[in-house]
């Protein structure tokens, strides 16, 4: 049964509620000037096999902290990044991202496979070559078996990324269509005298070995059953393994005993003999924990009115690191009033990015998007059709300022002045006080608004299921792995519309042919350069904002905060801090 959400409840107007917060702000952001370069200077890593691992360091326990926990412990369901980058140093795939610092990181290396293949038939033909002598934390070998069952495990599971991600395998097609009888037959063959796995492909995938290093495709045991396991934890392969899981008040990992490092790039040994996750301590509590030393990382956004004293205080605890990251307004394009197209155009104009670059910490961390693609990502949005005195048919190269007047006169256009509408947010500290903000906003643009908020680990499912007939919400998405894909395919591709379902990720309904099969080519044609590929991108980027189905609000860096005793800070692009290789003793 869907959970219920609280009642609306009423947010004070940023105007008279959040002054004292944006001083602290413009403290932190004149501060953060000053410590950025500093702190990357830092943070030039050298890559990860150019570094030895020093025993010295081994040992002792990783505290981390969150307001709630991140829910299943499935990794072929879960898609909270509260678990995915914790689910880095437990699971591995056949391929994963290489565990080094910089731009490297971005890089697919082997994993569970000897190499990495050459695509053969075109691109439609991938076979890779099983390591020998990997364990799974029960002691169990990991057999041809367990990949081919693991791969029909995505779809009989219903992982949130089934079809966009792996809808390319033969066989598949009949997968998404009757879960509970998926074979993949002609899709996934097993040689256990060779070894080897090998994945036949309907149709070229630009990104394939990049979602097979996705989580989503992690290799688990093949009894593994196939369903959500909830809160029992799944055989694991990698250094470490989940022991203990209430998910009201901890989680905890220990060393698994089966693990023997096999690729220090791909998976390397980690350093804490615990890892322990304790739940509901709020954002604002977390901090002060951290800085006095009771955990070493919190897993939620850091409070606005928290970044002052960090930036001026806590400097040496404080890491501000690239990701490619958005803050947004999915518009439900299937219902009043944002299935007309001038009241979505009209949220565009009307929301203020320089606001909520300051509600997010300001203009150090955060940076106002117009449209779907965050600058550190290839094909960046490079216009900006929203902001005043631009249009689609006269896009500005950067926001300005909001155009409230425009918003207002599109609002009565439309036809849609004095519905009501309800914005959906998570209830963190940060969620609520650009959702009173967005509020406000479609009031004055002529809307009876109101703000429901809604527990964290539950907000981001709630806004996806069609059937809570939610009109407009706000959420944050992060990159899965660096493409454009991720935010324009993943979030507004057809295949990822899926009513009544807790996975639909595509939150406003949207499906357009024309974008659709820009997005296609861009991601089949392994014809294109470079340079081509990204025209396509840019192309469909330009075409979801004419349509308007999401308000792009700010694309954000991550600030991470760590206790004082933490040592070898260890991000990478792809899992953020890497908990397996930072220091505690």
């Amino acid at each position: 049964m869907q959970p219920q959400p609280p009642k609306a409840t009423n947010v004070p107007t940023p105007a008279r509620h959040h002054a004292g917060k944006a001083l602290a702000t413009l403290a932190f952001a004149l501060a953060l000037h000053h410590t950025t370069a500093a702190l990357a200077q830092q943070a030039t890593p050298q890559p990860q096999q150019d570094t030895p691992y020093q025993a010295a360091h081994k040992g002792g326990t990783l505290r981390l902290v969150a307001s709630t926990s991140g829910g299943t412990l499935d990794p072929q369901i879960n898609y909270s990044g509260k678990y995915i980058n914790l689910f880095a140093v437990v699971y591995d795939g056949l391929t994963t991202f290489k565990k080094v610092q910089g731009p490297e990181g971005n890089s697919v290396v082997p994993d569970l496979a000897e190499n990495l293949p050459t695509p053969q038939d075109g691109g439609l033909t991938y076979t890779f070559t099983l390591r020998q002598g990997i364990r799974f934390s029960n002691g169990q070998p990991v057999t041809t078996a367990d990949v081919s069952a693991s791969l029909r495990r995505i779809f009989k599971v219903g992982s949130p990324t089934a079809g966009s991600f792996y809808s390319a395998i033969v066989g598949a097609d009949l997968c998404l269509k009757t879960p509970a009888t998926c074979t993949l037959k002609g899709g996934v063959e097993e040689n256990p005298a060779q070894r080897t796995i090998t994945i036949h492909l309907v149709r070229p995938d630009t990104e394939f070995l990049q979602k097979l290093a996705f989580t989503h495709a992690v290799i688990v045991p093949a009894n593994t059953p196939e369903h959500d396991v909830g809160n029992t934890p799944i055989p694991s392969t990698g250094p470490y393994r989940l022991t203990k899981y209430d998910p009201n008040t901890a989680l905890s990992l220990d060393r698994n005993p089966f693990f023997k490092e096999w690729s220090a790039i791909a998976q390397p040994q980690g350093y804490p003999d615990t890892i322990e996750y304790s739940f509901g301590i709020p954002d604002e509590a977390a901090v002060t924990a951290v800085e006095n030393g009771q955990y070493d990382f919190m897993a939620d956004v850091i409070p606005m009115d928290r970044l002052g004293e960090l930036g001026n205080r806590y400097t040496a605890q404080t890491h501000v690191r690239p990701h490619a990251a958005m803050y947004f307004l999915p518009m439900n394009v299937n219902i009043p009033p944002f299935n007309n197209l001038k009241a979505r155009q009209a949220v565009n104009y009307a929301v203020s990015r320089k606001a909520m670059v300051i509600f997010y910490g300001g203009p150090g961390i955060a940076r106002p998007l117009c449209g779907m693609v965050p600058s550190s990502l290839p094909a960046a949005t490079n216009f900006c059709f929203y902001t005043k005195g631009a249009s689609p048919t006269a896009p500005a190269l950067q926001w300005q300022a909001p155009d409230l007047a425009k918003a207002r006169q599109l609002v009565q256009e439309s036809g849609t002045a004095g519905q009501k509408v309800t914005l959906i947010t998570a209830n963190t500290s940060v969620d609520m006080a650009m959702g009173g903000w967005v509020r406000d906003m479609l009031q004055n643009i002529g809307y009876q608004a109101s703000i429901r908020p809604i527990s964290n680990t539950l907000s981001m499912t709630y806004v996806q299921n069609t059937a809570n007939k939610v009109q407009i919400s706000l959420t944050t998405w992060s990159a899965d792995y660096p493409s454009p894909s991720n935010f324009l395919d993943d979030l507004l591709g057809c295949e990822n519309f899926h009513p009544n379902s807790d996975s639909s990720i595509n939150i406003p309904g949207f499906c357009n042919k024309q974008v659709q099969n820009l997005m296609d080519k861009a991601k089949t044609d392994t014809t294109l350069t470079p340079t081509q590929t990204e025209d396509l991108w840019r192309q469909a980027d330009r075409l979801v904002m004419a349509q308007s189905p999401i308000a792009p609000l700010i694309e954000r860096d991550t600030v991470v905060l760590t206790s004082a005793r933490l040592g070898n800070f260890f991000y990478t692009t792809v899992n953020q801090l890497f908990f397996s290789q930072v220091w505690v003793r």
